[in-house]
């Protein structure tokens, strides 16, 4: 997806930074030379105290953004800390796309492709905006910290909403089209630079049992390489220029602070040549939180060594990253880290197109016309619309085909602009958004709504507002979740029970309603809420996961559940293991992989990773996948997909890999494929599905990863094998072999 709209040439004046015009002679804006020397020649430029304030202030807040201006050189300021996650945050209006959790939901790379490239052409219209009226500071820039990858872990971390979900494979893929389209396609250019974070081995706890500025995360080499790393090895592959380090400890060592994980593995292992950027305040936190060191200087030294570049502090006189001039007369440090700390910074900010002819760069012609373009909302509808996952639809309820004369919609996000946008969300103008009630309105004349709860939290509930509402109603829609008010950012859930008084919402919908009155749960929410009753109830007949759907809820809510358009068929899949019950969730603080997510759980779940109900059903035919290869040959998975009807629909392929013959520990099965697609009533197409050789290695403490010589099994179909719930589908068994690789003389 690309704009074509453009801002005059005349205008691309005010872009050029102050005292450009007076020093195009220097080496560095040449844009001949290669990159590396045009970088050398700009950081041998710089004194040792522009140096170390340039790697100082990454921050938030007047004192600690922007990065300053070094006018004799005709370098402007330079803002680093801008949120880009789906929609560009805390900037002013702008589209408002579903929340990263959601996005994962639609198991497809071409609606992240979508989101991210939307994302940022709104965030480079602004930076464009704010230069030529040379504004700068918080959320004014085009360096984002974007996207989170952890993985979901635990169910009731605060910040599983932001994620890609529980698997290594999923996030990975998601987040290597993410910054790719983030970044752009222009060969010389950068749109803006995506920042993946935070590295690493950080997914919970925020405040309980303890706060997530002290928390050690203690974890196993093996754990460690097959779910913390992976999806960060391929934001690398995908050539991003940023990484984040988080608040945590890894094994006692704080990871802003943290050689082993910023210089072994993430430039020397993975080849990472960009730059690391410290959580807020993570860099402080070393001292304040961890006690790992005592003093400021110290502290700077070994960030430094370690390889965290830039500072992100909160509006702090003098942060921790001033103190490296102290470091360098103690002699902790000498001017060749310093030089080697802060290239990677001008590097980026000369692929962001900042020391050329404004000319040169096609993004400078972007202008604020594409903020809340009718492009961008039509992709922010699709992605709602394709995120959500029908979890229970009994007797094929839905979709609704006919008009009532009544309607109840009940519940606390019926009508919540705020919670149903979820947390790290743009701000947009309500005349943009839509909510259930909204949406559904369009069902009947007659309709009739009470929210019960006096917030999210439903600590406050009048049943008999419910009763009134659900009166004559010819069917019931309620409304339930969490919102940025339960889970969030430095907000763990306590428990995996629906807030407050919720859950009794929904049984007095149910008592005060007329029997066989159908009812519909549409749930908004990151991390899952027990809802085990709810699935058993005759009289709930369907339940649809929504997630966080942004601005286009309602519209998204009302055309999914009529089927009506383009991907109004459900087919989002469950991006992590939705438990039956809280006690099958291990503890918050346990870092161990054991018993968690599809790949190492042996429960029985209330509904696995990858499920999600279609009113269609498919089939799945004809796999084939060559019987034999050889160590390190990707191998190719051909099947046909049928679309048995009875209408237009999509299906998520997804190939499960089982290792037979292995010694090593490894996950029960593993995602390493999978596939969206889109097929007409009774249409049947064929699919190629490449696994690829790294995603068969297997882990051994003194080897690494290698690829055993062995048998492997493949599941191929639109859910896991071997589970309970199950869909209406198929899955295909297949296996090969993997023999050794022929060493030729």
């Amino acid at each position: 997806m690309k704009s074509t709209t453009y801002i005059s040439f005349l205008v691309l004046a005010f872009l050029v930074p102050e005292g450009f015009l007076h020093v195009q002679d220097y080496p560095f804006r040449n844009t001949s030379l290669p990159w590396d020397a045009r970088v050398k020649d700009l950081v041998d430029r710089l004194t040792i105290e522009e140096i170390v304030v340039q790697m100082s202030r990454g921050g938030s807040g007047p004192r600690a953004s922007p990065a300053p201006a070094v006018p004799r050189l005709g370098v402007g300021p330079f803002s680093w800390n801008t949120e880009c996650l789906r929609g560009d945050v805390y900037a002013g209006n702008a589209t408002s796309f579903p929340q990263a959790l959601g996005l994962a939901a639609t198991f497809s790379t071409e609606v992240i492709c979508d989101v991210a490239s939307a994302t940022s052409i709104e965030v480079r219209a602004k930076f464009n905006d704010y230069q030529r009226r040379k504004i700068y500071g918080d959320h004014k820039g085009i360096s984002c910290f974007s996207p989170v990858i952890n993985i979901m872990r635990h169910p009731l971390w605060g910040r599983n909403q932001e994620t890609y979900g529980e698997d290594p494979f999923l996030s990975g893929e998601l987040a290597a089209i993410f910054v790719k389209c983030l970044q752009g396609d222009d060969p010389t250019y950068i749109r803006a630079n995506a920042g993946c974070k935070h590295f690493d081995v950080h997914g919970g706890p925020e405040n309980i049992p303890v706060s997530r500025f002290s928390f050690d995360a203690k974890v196993s080499e093996k754990d460690w390489r097959l779910t913390f790393l992976p999806a960060f090895k391929r934001c690398v592959q995908a050539g991003s220029y940023s990484l984040m380090c988080s608040f945590n400890r890894i094994n006692g060592v704080p990871a802003c602070g943290n050689k082993r994980l910023l210089t072994d593995i993430l430039r020397t292992e993975l080849g990472f040549t960009g730059y690391v950027v410290s959580d807020q305040e993570a860099i402080e936190n070393i001292m304040t939180y961890h006690h790992y060191t005592n003093n400021s200087v110290d502290t700077a030294a070994l960030c430094v060594k370690a390889g965290c570049n830039l500072e992100l502090s909160t509006n702090e006189v003098k942060p921790t990253y001033f103190y490296i001039i102290d470091a360098l007369k103690a002699g902790k440090l000498d001017k060749k880290d310093l030089v080697k700390t802060v290239s990677p910074l001008f590097y980026t900010r000369m692929r962001l197109g900042e020391f050329d002819p404004p000319d040169h760069n096609p993004y400078n012609f972007i202008d604020l016309s594409v903020i809340q373009s009718e492009e961008h909302r039509a992709i922010s509808l699709n992605a709602a619309m394709k995120s959500f996952v029908l979890l229970k639809n009994k007797g094929g309820f839905l979709p609704i085909s006919k008009p009532f004369n009544t309607i109840s919609v009940l519940g606390p996000m019926a009508d919540n602009k705020y919670q149903q946008i979820g947390s790290y969300a743009p701000d947009v103008m309500p005349s943009y958004t839509s909510t259930p009630l909204q949406g559904l309105s369009k069902l009947s004349k007659g309709v009739q709504y009470a929210a019960g709860c006096n917030d999210n939290a439903c600590s406050k509930y009048n049943r008999t507002e419910i009763q009134r509402a659900v009166n004559s109603s010819e069917i019931i829609f309620v409304c339930l979740g969490t919102g940025p008010m339960i889970e969030n950012e430095d907000h763990d859930r306590a428990s995996m029970e629906l807030p407050g008084q919720q859950a009794q919402l929904l049984r007095d919908a149910i008592t005060f309603s007329a029997k066989g009155v159908p009812i519909v749960l549409l749930l908004f929410n990151g991390g899952p809420v027990n809802i085990t009753w709810a699935d058993r109830s005759d009289r709930v007949v369907s339940i649809m996961e929504c997630f966080f759907p942004a601005q286009e809820t309602g519209e998204a809510v009302l055309r999914v559940v009529t089927n009506t358009g383009n991907s109004s068929n459900p087919a989002g899949r469950l991006p992590y293991t939705w438990p039956k019950y809280q006690d099958q969730i291990p503890s918050m603080v346990n870092y161990s992989m054991e018993g968690r997510t599809y790949r190492y759980f042996h429960g029985d779940p209330l509904y696995p990773f990858g499920y999600g109900l279609s009113y269609s059903t498919f089939n799945f035919t004809n796999a084939w996948m060559n019987p034999i290869i050889s160590q390190g040959q990707d191998l190719t998975v051909r099947v046909e997909v049928h679309n048995e009807g009875p209408t237009d629909g999509d299906e998520v392929i997804q190939v499960y890999l089982k290792w037979l013959d292995t010694n090593e520990t490894m996950p029960i099965h593993q995602l390493v494929g999978f596939e969206r697609v889109s097929l007409r009533a009774k249409e049947t197409l064929s699919w190629l599905i490449t696994v690829r050789a790294e995603n068969m290695a297997v882990w051994n403490e003194s080897r690494g990863f290698y690829i055993e010589p062995g048998r492997y099994r493949l599941y191929i179909g639109g859910q896991q094998p071997a589970q309970s719930k199950t869909l209406p589908s198929n899955v295909l068994v297949r296996e090969f072999k993997i023999i050794p690789k022929v060493s030729h003389p």
